[in-house]
């Protein structure tokens, strides 16, 4: 599941909904402050850029994500309260980590290498949400209908603890280098 919340959708709703579509994976409409009404602009600003049947806007199929009291527990059953996997951008890490928790697998595209959703997550893409949305859209594109056990070797492979520590290196550096220009 796609999960779009309104930053994302006022950002980069083109670029969600290319992304959902090569991974034919659904969209889940969802806000920080929530109420149906805010869920369904979102829901349809994706509309707008060519989704189909946005979850997440329907009060008749509201769940809660366990460990989440404020309106960021509500989830759509049929989409994040029952995914695998839940792509998530802008997010705070308590969802983030509740998503963990409960099974999911959480890719979380965000700049902080350091943040409690990038250290939550199975798979953060450090970078600026529209770029990567746009640079993800392409790449699940290319993979789409790669053998299993690619794909597979490829999850396998990642290990998010050394890729933001790699991130963190490269900031360490950068600041070394910018505090040498002071001197």
């Amino acid at each position: 599941v796609i999960s779009v919340n309104g930053n994302v959708a006022a950002l980069c709703a083109r670029e969600a909904v290319l992304v959902a579509r090569a991974l034919g994976a659904s969209i889940e409409a969802n806000t920080f402050h929530g109420d149906s009404g805010r869920r369904r602009r979102i829901a349809a600003r994706l509309e707008s850029h060519g989704a189909r049947g946005v979850l997440g806007a329907s009060r008749p199929h509201r769940a809660r994500l366990r460990g989440l009291d404020s309106e960021r527990g509500a989830v759509d059953s049929r989409g994040i309260a029952v995914a695998d996997a839940v792509l998530v951008a802008l997010e705070d890490g308590d969802r983030a980590e509740a998503l963990s928790r409960a099974g999911a697998r959480v890719v979380a595209i965000d700049l902080n290498p350091l943040s409690r959703t990038a250290r939550a997550a199975d798979v953060t893409i450090v970078d600026n949400v529209v770029r990567a949305m746009g640079l993800l859209a392409s790449r699940c594109a290319a993979l789409r209908g790669s053998p299993r056990g690619r794909l597979g070797g490829i999850v396998r492979a990642h290990d998010n603890r050394a890729a933001l520590a790699g991130h963190v290196g490269e900031i360490r550096a950068r600041l070394g280098r910018i505090a040498d220009l002071g001197r």
